[in-house]
């Protein structure tokens, strides 16, 4: 199984992530994932994350392109968002890069480019 569908590529600009009135990720080395049809999704690097708000759901998900990946919830002073964001800690080659960095998704947090690349 190839995944020529997917395209890995440098996110233009800083990238910034908020929920329950707080600021889990902004980065300037983010990566943009596009795989076939669907919507680009914005890959944060850990190290650019506010992993104190995040935990592990014990979810997990299987992707047949990009492996399994973890689920996670991120928890603020406002609450619980449930199942916010997710990663894949061991991906198959083809999608490599994504390796230590996190998605979140957009309905549940306010995910925005503060500054054009």
């Amino acid at each position: 199984m190839t995944n020529d569908h997917i395209r890995i590529t440098p996110a233009a600009g800083i990238w910034v992530v908020r929920a329950g009135g707080a600021v889990l990720a902004e980065s300037a080395q983010a990566l943009e994932l596009r795989e076939g049809s669907y919507p680009p999704v914005i890959y944060f690097p850990r190290g650019d994350v506010a992993m104190a708000f995040l935990e592990e759901t014990g979810g997990t998900t299987t992707c047949p392109w990009k492996g399994q990946a973890k689920a996670f919830t991120i928890v603020t002073k406002s609450g619980r968002i449930e199942t916010a964001a997710w990663s894949y800690e061991t991906p198959k080659p083809g999608v490599a890069a994504i390796a230590g960095h996190l998605a979140f998704y957009p309905g549940k947090v306010t995910l925005e480019q503060v500054q054009g690349g």
